[in-house]
């Protein structure tokens, strides 16, 4: 098992660069749990004292407000990080971790984080290239959700997921989960999805879409 968490880890963004040597100690100070669809891992304010690497299955990242309303921040599945902030500055967490399918999380504690840092350069400057992508990534979400009407959030979102040659959408998501993705309610999303098939754009097959046109939800998304 340690050998097969040692190679998930290399193919990491922060630990490709650190030797299978190196990467031992860390494996041996790290947990590894298995959680259920729907289960919290962590909430707002919880202690951010260790990086959570994602084995397998995926996770979502979650802002919720007082009235109980969802936004889904990112999504993230194996290979991914989740807690790079908290282990640069030892602050709580500042969202929800909610497990979207069955997953394998490897919980790494901060200082042995931090030591690792130190030790391999390449890591340090891995993580500080994730803050900085997470960084960007929230300030073009904030920036859709003040400039863009839900049409075209739901297009850019659309368009961000994976389809193959057929374009056919594989990542198989509810308006429910659109809609928390967005910041919005499902019935809305709904309608931007009839809309965009009374064009001809796509087409809603029960939780499948099939983008037919592309090029026009892209000159949508951006006009």
């Amino acid at each position: 098992m340690a050998t097969d968490v040692i190679d998930v880890l290399r193919k990491t963004e922060l630990f490709r660069a650190v030797s299978p040597a190196d990467l031992e100690p860390l494996v041996a100070a790290s947990r590894l749990r298995t959680f259920r669809r729907g289960q919290i891992v962590f909430t707002t304010g919880d202690p951010g004292d260790t990086l959570i690497v994602i084995i397998s299955g995926e996770v979502k990242v979650i802002a919720r407000a007082a009235d109980g309303s969802e936004l889904t921040l990112t999504v993230v599945g194996p290979g991914g990080t989740v807690g790079e902030v908290s282990v640069a500055d030892g602050g709580p967490r500042s969202a929800d971790m909610e497990i979207a399918v069955e997953s394998q999380l490897l919980f790494i504690p901060r200082e042995t984080v931090q030591a690792v840092c130190a030790r391999v350069p390449a890591v340090g400057q891995a993580m500080a290239s994730a803050i900085a992508a997470t960084l960007r990534r929230l300030t073009e979400a904030t920036s859709d959700l003040v400039f863009l009407d839900l049409p075209r959030r739901v297009a850019k979102l659309l368009l961000s997921q994976p389809r193959g040659g057929d374009g056919v959408i594989r990542q198989q998501l509810t308006q429910e989960e659109y809609a928390r993705r967005l910041g919005s309610t499902r019935q809305s999303v709904n309608i931007a999805f009839r809309g965009f098939e009374r064009r001809g754009w796509i087409e809603v097959r029960d939780r499948t879409v099939m983008v037919k046109q592309p090029d026009a939800l892209v000159r949508f998304a951006d006009s």
